[in-house]
Formats: structure tokens, C-alpha cells, sequence
């Protein structure tokens, strides 16, 4: 039987920077950090850079029980 290992969450954290018009953001457990115009993109790209150290950084951590969580803040516009 194949047990699922347990899920490692790692917390990136984005900013959007608007005079540039990118999300920026960081994730220093990876340590991984990216620019994006979009959050999808910013995630992407983390994502590669987060598998490809993973081995270095966290060996005892299996890359298919990788997740990454995305705290991201923006200021708000008004409607």
C-alpha cells in the first residue's frame, strides 16, 4: 500500500508593486524569488525554482508532497 506523504507548506508572500505593474515575491524557506505580472505567473515561476533546489534545501522533502501557499497583498481599490 502507498501512503501519501505528509504535505510540506511553504509560504510565499507577494506584493504587488504597481509602478512596475508586477507581483514581487519571496519564499526564504526555498529560498526562491520572482517577479510576474500575474499571480499565476508568480507562482509558476516559484514553483520551478522551488523544485529545483528542493534536493539542496530540504532533502528529506518529497517534491510531490510540495505545496506552496501565496499570501498576497494589494492595496484596495475603490470600485
Amino acid at each position: 500500500m502507498n501512503i501519501a506523504a505528509k504535505p510540506t507548506i511553504f509560504t510565499v508572500t507577494a506584493a504587488w508593486d504597481a509602478e512596475a505593474s508586477v507581483w514581487t515575491g519571496h519564499c526564504d524557506d526555498i529560498p526562491a524569488a520572482a517577479d510576474a505580472p500575474t499571480l499565476d505567473e508568480l507562482l509558476a515561476k516559484i514553483s520551478a525554482m522551488a523544485l529545483d533546489v528542493l534536493a539542496d534545501n530540504h532533502p528529506g522533502v518529497d517534491p510531490a508532497s510540495l505545496y506552496l501557499q501565496i499570501t498576497a497583498l494589494r492595496e484596495a481599490e475603490p470600485a
